[in-house]
């Protein structure tokens, strides 16, 4: 044979008792088959066999399998993104006719998506206020097939009763979908929200933006979807498998890289976060310190329900419990737009950008009334920011805010 056969098909074949601490990265779009008749009986839906790369790797078997021990799960797809995976949810679930309820709250793009994309194909939504569990109650019809959870709330991060809401949905028999990047796992557990109570306390699926804390270098888009029941899982995996999702075999093994540091950091991120708030606390120009261990925060009591201990000191709890790295602040009304976009201009260390969980802190300006329909008054007054911290140093990150007060407010 000529040498670029001999490349194609070189014989050799590595031992296979090669263990390191990083699972190899398998990539492949192609999936050999020994004969016929296996390529007819191999099987993907069960993890018992590879047919093709978007149905499964090694490496994205390794991946699925490690985040269902984190969230408490049976099974686990991976999308994308984080975005791709609460399409995903809705893809699988929903046809023309049903309907579907989504927190005011929510994360902006799952209610463009419903807002655009699925009322394209005939599926219906309402915006239900987060707050008030009765309020869902009076929402849910005969056609709403899907609820969906989060906690907090995306920028304003109030914390819901997330078991009074849940309790609503399993008693119209309604499937819940969490989106559950905040807690990521590590705050509480999304299918067993309520450990040893000896009842069913815990949502249907689970949907994590492994873009955020699990990759945690702010260089991956993923997203997964995991769940505890086999029925949801077969129908998230066919449409996965129709609708062909794929994710890189090089972005799955950052992942997997990233995961066992991911509870120090989010720790690291979660202290350094508590000092900056108590920080703001103190500072007279801002009208509102919104973190969910924050006692005047929105909701900190159920967050103190799920999440956290009972030490409280200045108006914040410590320890316990875990509250991640967001942190959103708003301005007395008498500061202007201007001022609030030039203090956001002003910082140093954190960088003007989407996303978070990654090492560096990130801040956001954000217009409400643009954003909620059943948000509290009050809330919608002042300039809004939101802060992400990153793995600096959270005395640096307090400086950086005084300097940037200064500049933006003299």
């Amino acid at each position: 044979m000529k040498p670029i056969t001999d490349l194609i098909h070189h014989s050799y074949l590595p031992p296979g008792d090669f263990a390191s601490p990083q699972f190899p990265v398998h990539k492949a779009s192609t999936v050999f088959f020994t004969d016929v008749e296996q390529m007819r009986d191999r099987q993907w839906l069960d993890k018992s066999g590879y047919t093709y790369g978007l149905h499964g790797t090694p490496t994205t078997f390794v991946l699925e399998e490690r985040l269902c021990q984190l969230e408490g799960a049976q099974h686990a797809v991976l999308l994308p993104s984080g975005l791709a995976a609460l399409a995903q949810v809705n893809l699988a679930f929903l046809k023309q006719g049903d309907e579907v309820l989504i927190p005011d709250n929510a994360y902006g793009p799952l209610k463009t998506l419903v807002q655009a994309e699925l009322a394209n194909a005939g599926i219906t939504h309402q915006l239900y206020d987060p707050m008030r569990v009765s309020d869902l109650a009076q929402r849910i019809t005969a056609q709403t097939q899907l609820v969906w959870l989060e906690a907090p709330g995306s920028v304003t991060l109030e914390f819901p009763d997330l078991l009074g809401l849940l309790k609503v949905c399993q008693q119209h028999g309604v499937l819940t979908a969490l989106d559950n990047t905040w807690g990521a796992g590590l705050a509480f557990q999304p299918f067993d929200l309520m450990p040893g109570s000896g009842e069913r306390t815990g949502v249907d699926m689970s949907v994590h933006a492994l873009t955020k804390y699990p990759s945690g270098g702010g260089d991956v888009l993923m997203g997964s979807v995991t769940t505890c029941r086999a029925d949801l899982a077969k129908a998230l995996k066919l449409s996965h498998m129709r609708l062909g999702f794929g994710v890189s075999g090089n972005d799955v093994e950052l992942v997997l890289r990233s995961l066992p540091s991911m509870a120090l950091r989010y720790d690291a991120q979660d202290h350094s976060c508590r000092q900056v708030a108590a920080w703001c606390l103190q500072q007279a120009v801002f009208a509102q310190v919104l973190h969910p261990a924050v006692a005047a925060s929105p909701g900190h009591a159920h967050w103190r329900q799920l999440c956290a201990g009972d030490v409280v000191d200045g108006g914040l709890v410590h320890g316990g419990g875990r509250a991640a790295s967001l942190l959103s602040l708003r301005f007395h009304s008498h500061v202007t737009p201007q001022q609030v976009d030039a203090f956001c201009n002003a910082l140093s260390l954190f960088k003007l950008g989407y996303s978070w969980g990654g090492p560096m802190s990130l801040v956001v300006p954000y217009d409400l009334t643009h954003m909620r329909q059943h948000a509290d008054a009050a809330l919608l007054q002042g300039g809004f920011v939101r802060l992400s911290m990153g793995l600096e140093d959270p005395m640096d990150l307090i400086a950086d805010l005084e300097q940037a007060l200064r500049q933006a407010l003299s």
